[in-house]
Order: C-alpha cells, then structure tokens, then sequence
C-alpha cells in the first residue's frame, strides 16, 4: 500500500513537471515568433491580436523614396499615445520626404533604408528597435508606437507615451511641517526623477521587471551599488522573479508576496509616499522597489525602529526630534497596553488604584450591568468602526461623523448605563495613541486584544506572559536577513544613535551595519560645529 501511495506521489509530481515544462516552451515558441517580412502579415497579425478593441489604431500608409514607393504601417493606441507626436515626428517625416536626399539611393541599393529611415528621419529621442511580435505588441500596450516597414523582419518603436497623470503633491498619510512636501504618483517614471533629482550619483541604479501575466506591470528595483548589500539585492531580484500570478494591481501584492513572514503580524516590508524618506533609505543602503500604478514606494530591510521614526526627525534640532520619537514609543505603549492594563488594576488588582480613585471608579460604574472586560469590548469594537466609517466616507463627511459620532455615542453609552465614564477615557486615549504609530497599527490591533484577553483571565501576570512573548518572537523576525530588532536585539552601539533617540548628525558618522556590508562611512569625523576664533580673524578651530 505504502509503495502504491509512493509510486502516485512521484507520477503526480512527474506530470506538475511535464506541465510545467509544456508551458515553458510554449512561452519560448510564441517569444520567438518573429516579425515577417511581409507588411500585409503583420498588418493581418496586429488585427488578430488587437483589432477587436476600438482604442487600438491600427494606420496603413505609402510614402516615397526617390522612385520606390513603399509601405508602411504604424500602431498605437489612442489615449495612450501622443497623436501630435506621431504626426509630427513619425508620419509626417516620412510622407511629406522633407529630410529624405538624393543620398538615400546608395542606401536603397545597400538594403539599409530601415536603418535610415531610424537613424535621420525619425525625429524622436527614445527610440529602439524591436524583432519579435511579442515585443512589438507589448511597446503598443505600454503606450509606445510601433512602426512596421514592407521588407523588413524588424520594427520601430518610438516612445509617444501621454498617460494621464496626477500632479506632484503633498502626501496625506504623511504630512510634515518642515522638509520636502512633494509625494510620489502613480506612474513609475514620475517617481523614478523624482529619486534621481535628490541622489545625483551615477551608481543609483535602476533594474525593470514584468509582473503579472495578465498585466505585465512595470516594476523597479532601485540601489545605490557599493552602499546595498549585493546578497540583499540578489534576494530582492529573486523573489521578485518568482512572482507567478495574473496581475499586480498595487505595491501591496508584491509587498505581501515577497515578505519574510508572510503569517507574522508584524510587516517587515516598509512603503512610503515621500521621495525624500525613500532617498534617505537607499543612502542607508536599503533597496526601493517601485510599482507603476502605485504612488506606495516599498523599502527593504524594514527594521522595528522605523516605526518611530520620521523623516520630520532630521530636518529639526536633535534634542525636539529624540523627545518627538520618546513620546511616539510611549504612545505605542499606551495603546499596546492601556486596555488591557484598566482591565487587570479593575478586576485582579485593586490594591494598586488610590482610595480616591477606587470610590470614583466604583461609583461611575454602578448601575453598568457588564463585567470591565466585556466593557473593554463593546467600547473597542464602538471606535473600530466609527474609525473605518470615517475612513471611507467622503473628507468633508468623514471627519465629521468620526467626531461626532464618538461624542454622541460615547455619551449615549454612559447615560444608558452601558459602559462607565472611565471606559471612554480610556479607549479615547488609546485611540488619539494610535493615530500617531499608523505604520505599526495592524500589529498593535492583534496584540492589543490578546493582551485584553490575557488580563481578563489571569491579570497583570497575563499582560507579562503575553509581552514575554511578544517580544520573543519579535526577535525572531527578519526582513531580507537583517534582524528585525536591530540595533535594541542584537544590540549595536553605534546604531542606538538613531534608535529611541537622534544624536546630531554630526555624531552619526556610519551607516546601519545590519543593513549595509560596506563602504559603512557616512560622514567625516570632526563635523561638530565649533566656535570661531576671534584671535584667527574669526576662522573656526
């Protein structure tokens, strides 16, 4: 029985690699699928394949070298493509022969007018040639025109893409005061000047993948070569290669298909709408993977300690940005721990409450037929969608009714006898708390109620039991192989400068080592300010 079950297990897995195999070899036969020669085929071919839909244009077209008369045809797609740049630069060159010479006759008998015709008559700086039909037909579908000449097994692409865009603007999610307010957009190319206008160096890189079967979405991969660590990059690469999947539709697909936990709670992939944060990244040497579609650019490794960081930190005095950064870790404290902690002091503990405060809490929850714990409940589940509800509604609605509702609602609960005065205290506290760790907050929701959960049964040993082991298994984590709690576990010196704290940037003279392998130097040594002395004319020391 046993060899029966062995022998169906290795024919199952012999045809998974059969199919596998088939389907690979489909893919090479219809990738070398070249261009014919004969302009009424490919004519014929383009129709097939995109004819059906009215926004393809397909244009035929003669113009004239000298006595031949050739053919020609060009396709895009309208929306996508610039039709002035493609009258302009395209058609109108080569039917009106105003830049065509006696000279082309030589040419004509070399056979090399396809080159010519690229080379001096095109008036277009992106321009590529193109061999298979596969190619061409995926340069129409990303906005490019393609031109098919009678004779000839090639074809011109010209880069003619107008897409609709958005402008460059202020990010909502992450609104700062002093710094850069520019944000990313949604088309690729946009995003990638906008990181090349604030790191002017030649070993930026950028490296173009297709995703997505159905989609072939553009995505980037962006380093700066000899900062990122090569094994990261060629981690990054393979994981990204491995994607198999219809589409991708937002830099969410990738994130949730390249993580290093896919099952944790915690993300151990960063995104950001800000150029300035991105860029600030790659210097540090991390790798950026940049989606079209989506102004969400992603960041590799992604550390704890980001969580309570902001770009804002290092545009300020260091001693305002270190207080700024302390009050965001007590805030995820207290909305971590807040909960569940009124819980355990309330039913377990209630030796640690003051006399005063005792009878206060007392007597604002008689008449409140439920236990704290189930209180704790019903007023978390109130706010979760009182939040969603705002989220999702218009702007000029949205805010309205989350404060509104918070107010009337909470108010009602108390009045009816539901939940106590204290309860709305305590759950406005850790929501305002919330508001300020947004990056971390899905993580914070799931422990949140296990905590709430653990002080219900067993109290304040509960709530250590379960940070116990939190914090276990978040020393466990990695992000592309660096420890997700560097540099608190394992502890680096040299990082706790931009850790819990921000020293001055003059004393933060190298890079993270758990992200970067070399060139580790940021800065010079001796770059604190230093007093002019009078008695040199006024130089400094």
């Amino acid at each position: 029985m046993l060899k029966k079950i062995l022998k169906y297990i290795k024919f199952s897995r012999y045809l998974k690699e059969k199919e596998k195999n088939e389907l690979i070899n489909l893919n090479n036969i219809n990738n070398s699928c070249l261009i014919d020669k004969n302009i009424d085929i490919n004519v014929s071919n383009l129709k097939d394949m995109l004819g059906k839909s009215s926004d393809v244009v397909i244009r035929e077209f003669d113009f004239n070298i000298e006595e031949l008369k050739i053919r020609a045809c060009i396709c895009f797609i309208n929306g996508a493509g610039n039709k002035k740049m493609i009258n302009e630069y395209i058609i109108k060159p080569l039917m009106t022969n105003s830049l065509i010479t006696n000279n082309i006759r030589n040419s004509i008998k070399d056979n090399t007018t396809f080159y010519y015709i690229k080379n001096n008559i095109l008036a277009s700086v992106d321009i590529s040639e193109v061999k298979t039909f596969d190619e061409s037909v995926e340069a129409v579908l990303s906005g490019d025109a393609v031109l098919f000449i009678d004779g000839y097994d090639r074809a011109i692409s010209v880069n003619v893409k107008e897409w609709n865009k958005r402008s460059v603007e202020q990010p909502e999610t992450e609104i700062n005061i002093r710094g850069s307010h520019e944000g990313f957009v949604e088309l690729v190319t946009i995003n990638i000047s906008l990181l090349r206008r604030i790191i002017k160096n030649r070993n930026l890189i950028f490296e173009a993948f297709n995703i997505g079967k159905q989609t072939h979405t553009k995505v980037y991969i962006a380093y700066i070569d000899g900062i990122a660590n090569p094994q990261i990059i060629e981690e990054v690469k393979n994981r990204l290669n491995h994607i198999y999947i219809d589409s991708i539709l937002e830099s969410g697909y990738i994130e949730e298909l390249i993580e290093d936990n896919p099952l944790s709670p915690f993300s151990t992939t960063g995104n950001s709408e800000k150029p300035d944060k991105v860029a600030a990244k790659l210097l540090e040497g991390r790798v950026a993977i940049l989606c079209d579609g989506s102004p969400t650019v992603l960041t590799v490794p992604y550390l704890f300690i980001e969580a309570f960081q902001s770009s804002e930190d290092y545009y300020s005095r260091a001693f305002l940005s270190s207080i700024m950064r302390l009050l965001r870790i007590l805030a995820y404290l207290i909305t971590l721990l807040l909960p569940a902690f009124y819980i355990a002091i309330t039913t377990f503990h209630q030796e640690m409450i003051p006399t005063v405060l005792i009878i206060t809490f007392a007597s604002s929850r008689e008449g409140v037929p439920f236990p704290v714990f189930i209180e704790v409940m019903i007023s978390e589940i109130i706010f979760m969608l009182l939040r969603k509800s705002g989220i999702r509604m218009p702007r000029a609605v949205g805010s309205a009714v989350s404060i509104v509702g918070t107010l009337v609602i909470g108010q009602s609960a108390v009045e009816a006898g539901i939940i106590g005065a204290p309860m709305v205290i305590v759950t406005s506290l850790t929501a305002i708390a919330s508001f300020i760790i947004p990056s971390i907050y899905d993580a914070i929701i799931i422990f949140r109620f296990i905590l709430i959960f653990l002080a219900g049964a067993f109290g304040m040993f509960g709530i250590f039991v379960g940070l116990l082991y939190m914090t276990t298994y978040m020393c466990t984590l990695r992000s592309f192989g660096a420890p997700y709690m560097s540099p608190l576990a394992p502890q680096n010196t040299n990082g706790l400068k931009d850790s819990l704290i921000r020293v001055p940037l003059w004393l933060m003279n190298n890079r993270p080592t758990a992200i970067t392998w070399r060139d580790s130097v940021r800065q010079g040594q001796s770059q604190m300010p230093k007093k002019p002395d009078m008695k040199k004319g006024g130089k400094s020391n």
